[in-house]
Formats: C-alpha cells, sequence, structure tokens
C-alpha cells in the first residue's frame, strides 16, 4: 500500500482522547540519514519513510504542557521537558508515523508510566529547556554513572516565521501517530493537533551524544532546523499496525 499523502492536518479524527497535552517552544533539528542503516531499528511492520531516496533522523526538544488522560491535565507531573531522538515511519495500511528511538525527560512518574503502558523508550534525565525571546537553551543528561551518560546542550535563535515552509518541512513535521513495540506487537498512536506555526532557525552551538547513543550516526550540523511555538495535542487508542 503507498503511504497517505503528507498533510498538514491529521486524515483521521481521534476519538476518542486517550491522552491530551500541550507542546511549546518545540525545536526540530534534522538529519539525512541513509534507509538501510536505520532500518534494523524500527520496530515489525514499520518501515523507514522515505522522500527523494533519504529518511530522516530528528532530535527534538520541548516543553511539555497539561499532559494528562482524556482531555483533563495534570499540573505538576504533567508538565516537565523533553527531548527525543525520532526516525521516520511508515506500515503496511499506509500510515507515516515517527519511531522513538529515546526519550528523556526529568519527571521520573511520567518515564515509568510511558515504559510500562507503551513500550515508549523514556529515560529518567536531568533536563533543561528554556527559551528567552527569540533565544533557546537544552542542557539534558541522562541519570547514569560515568562519563558515558547520554547528553546534549544546545543553544539556537528562533527566526523569521515561514509562510510557506515547503516539502520538506511539511514531510518532516506532519506526522499523524507513532509506531511502538509493547506486549510483543507493534502498534500504532495516531495524534491529531492543528497545523504546526513554523519558523526558521538557527543552531549557535550543539554537544550532543543522543544521537549515537540511540544507534544512529549523522555527518555534520542538522540539515534542517525548525521551531514552532507550539501546539495542543490529542492522542487516541493504540491501533495494530
Amino acid at each position: 500500500m503507498l503511504p497517505e499523502r503528507v498533510t498538514a492536518l491529521a486524515p483521521r479524527a481521534v476519538r476518542p482522547t486517550l491522552l491530551s497535552q500541550y507542546w511549546r517552544d518545540v525545536l526540530f533539528l534534522h538529519w539525512p540519514v541513509h534507509p538501510a542503516a536505520v532500518a534494523p531499528l524500527l520496530p515489525p511492520g514499520a518501515f523507514p519513510d522515505v522522500r527523494n531516496g533519504t529518511t530522516w533522523a530528528g532530535l527534538v526538544a520541548f516543553s511539555m504542557e497539561g499532559l494528562g488522560p482524556g482531555r483533563a491535565a495534570l499540573p505538576y507531573f504533567g508538565t516537565f521537558p523533553e527531548v527525543n531522538v525520532r526516525l521516520y515511519s511508515v506500515d503496511g495500511h499506509g500510515r507515516r508515523g515517527v519511531v522513538f528511538r529515546s526519550l528523556d525527560c526529568p519527571r521520573l512518574s511520567a518515564v515509568l508510566a510511558a515504559r510500562a503502558a507503551l513500550g515508549l523508550p523514556y529515560r529518567w534525565s536531568r533536563t533543561r529547556w528554556t527559551a528567552d525571546g527569540d533565544a533557546l537553551h537544552l542542557a539534558t543528561r541522562v541519570h547514569r554513572a560515568g562519563s558515558d551518560a547520554a547528553r546534549c546542550v544546545l543553544r539556537a535563535r528562533i527566526g523569521p516565521r515561514l509562510e510557506r515552509p515547503g516539502p520538506l518541512a511539511d514531510f518532516l513535521t506532519g506526522r499523524w501517530g507513532l509506531h511502538t513495540r509493547a506486549a510483543g506487537r507493534t502498534l500504532y498512536l495516531p495524534v491529531e493537533h492543528p497545523p504546526w506555526p513554523l519558523h526558521q532557525a538557527e543552531v549557535e552551538h550543539l554537544d550532543e551524544t543522543l544521537l549515537r547513543a540511540a544507534g544512529i550516526e549523522v555527518l555534520g550540523p542538522p540539515a534542517s532546523v525548525l521551531f514552532s511555538p507550539g501546539v495542543p495535542v490529542r492522542f487516541g487508542p493504540t491501533e495494530r499496525r
């Protein structure tokens, strides 16, 4: 089956709402990678989503706010910074999504719940993500003894609004679900949110080992850097691939 079209709106309405949250001050860094290099990192039934012969690896930092069941929001436990490493996937039903290789946040309760319920590779970390005017700062380090703990120190600057982000930006940000492996099955978790308001952004400093720790080798600086002030998000019930 051919992949679904890349769209600015979710191709399927989320009913009912399993989880709601707000993703604020989202920074997207992306690198091109060869599909064959990352195919073994995806769960069974999910394959690299390819554009012009290339797939992509992403490092995405943002503030999670108001995470909670249904349309409820947890005031403390549902608000925290997060940084994740992701790959881009498509399944046999043509559903495009992401596969998370790591998700780091400082809220241990969220780490344990997401790992248990959905098999997501959350890790407890010391993470700080701040947006001050047009300046963005990230400092994260996984709680692990030794000097080889995965880490990232990042400084970036927000640029002008993109009225027409372009097909690559649409491909990288128009993701309407995630593929994950839980209880011996590959699942698809659909997501719905308004279109991303996107800005250009520029990386001023980047020192990270998150991608390599996730099994992904990239060369040089990110080829795409985008920022969004954020969107409200709803996740629906899981579907088998």
